[in-house]
């Protein structure tokens, strides 16, 4: 009997210390870093938002409870790429979701590459973002056809003949939006008469508006974050410099009009998501939770948040596995997935071939005018 009784108190203590181990092995563990505060806190808070209710939608995969690891970059580049440590090491994810801005995301993915663990980032638009970077994914479009189709836009649909560009030299995606844009522009007949340069947190853009106003452009095209876009625009309008005002996706936040109130009235810009234009049967269930959950309106990176966690979860349904590389072919295989944001495809590369869609901001709202095919 007392041999007995050791053996139970034996296996008793096993199944004791061997309970967490088994539970962990039993969770899909996906890491998400994402700038929960500072200048573009917005963009993160948006899509954290978006993330949790795609994961109240969808708890499990291969039968098991996925579990979400967030970090805050602090809108930081090596906060982000801390962070893309700590969750490998740390957490031992299998996956992660990440980051809002591209370079923040520059600065995470080389981590997440040469660690084999698979990335989806949201929003990151520049192409440089998944550049040999075999393990780096996106699910948002990039910036090329972003500047490609606001420049087609403002030279065919608005007449013009010249821009002038203002453009934040701190931030990679804004430098190479510009560059797109401009290249496109005089690809399209137009010239660009002026470029003018801040930097994020810049608070006074007076000077650059000046001269920008002396150039006498057509339209103006400000490929910045929305703070730095609605501070400018109600400069502008005190200066009176009335020409058609041109952004792009970095501009898709409620701040925008926070900010700028009516000096931001009749901006244009190229964007991720329009509920107006969201067809597919999983947008219809996510806007429907999403609103439910938070009480506020489905937006782009909201939507984009939840794109990257259902996007990552069907990859590892097809792949049948968390493994790194099986992951990573199975989101390089990505084919037609009719996510929140429109129908997805992605590359070798790890970008995504899709629509993207342009809105204006009219009476403090913004409103879709249309969308755009590859």
């Amino acid at each position: 009997m007392r041999k007995l009784f050791i053996c139970f108190v034996a296996l008793s203590l096993v199944f004791c210390f061997a309970g967490p181990t088994f539970a962990a092995k039993g969770t899909v563990k996906i890491g998400v870093y994402l700038p929960m505060t500072g200048p573009v806190a917005a963009y993160g808070q948006m899509e954290w938002a978006g993330v949790q209710t795609a994961n109240k939608i969808m708890p499990t995969v291969l039968g098991k409870k996925v579990e979400l690891f967030l970090v805050d970059t602090k809108s930081d580049k090596i906060e982000a790429a801390n962070a893309v440590d700590r969750l490998i090491k740390k957490n031992k994810v299998h996956a992660i979701i990440g980051e809002a801005i591209s370079g923040n995301t520059l600065a995470g993915g080389p981590i997440a590459d040469k660690a084999k663990i698979p990335m989806v980032s949201p929003t990151a638009t520049n192409p440089l973002v998944t550049q040999n970077r075999e393990y780096v994914f996106r699910v948002c479009f990039i910036d090329p056809f972003q500047g490609e189709m606001a420049a087609k836009y403002a030279a065919e649909k608005l007449g013009a003949k010249k821009a002038a560009i203002l453009v934040d030299i701190a931030q990679d995606y804004c430098v190479g939006l510009a560059n797109f844009f401009a290249k496109s522009f005089i690809k399209h007949g137009g010239k660009v008469v002026a470029t003018a340069y801040c930097q994020t947190l810049d608070q006074d853009f007076t000077a650059q508006l000046s001269s920008i106003m002396a150039a006498k452009p057509d339209v103006l095209y400000m490929p910045n974050y929305y703070t730095e876009v609605a501070l400018a625009c109600k400069q502008a309008a005190e200066l009176g410099l009335n020409v058609p005002v041109f952004t792009a996706d970095g501009a898709q936040a409620p701040e925008l009009i926070t900010i700028g109130g009516k000096d931001v009235e009749g901006i244009i810009f190229t964007g991720h998501f329009a509920k107006e234009a969201a067809a597919t049967e999983l947008a219809k269930k996510y806007i429907d939770a999403y609103e439910k959950d938070t009480g506020k309106e489905a937006s782009a990176f909201d939507a984009l948040g939840a794109d990257a966690y259902f996007v990552l979860m069907d990859a590892i349904t097809r792949a049948k596995s968390v493994k790194g590389d099986k992951i990573r072919a199975a989101l390089a295989s990505t084919k037609n997935f009719k996510a929140v944001s429109g129908i997805i495809n992605i590359g070798e590369d790890g970008n995504a071939i899709k629509s993207l869609v342009l809105l204006n901001v009219k009476d403090g709202q913004f409103r879709y005018l249309a969308t755009l095919n590859p």
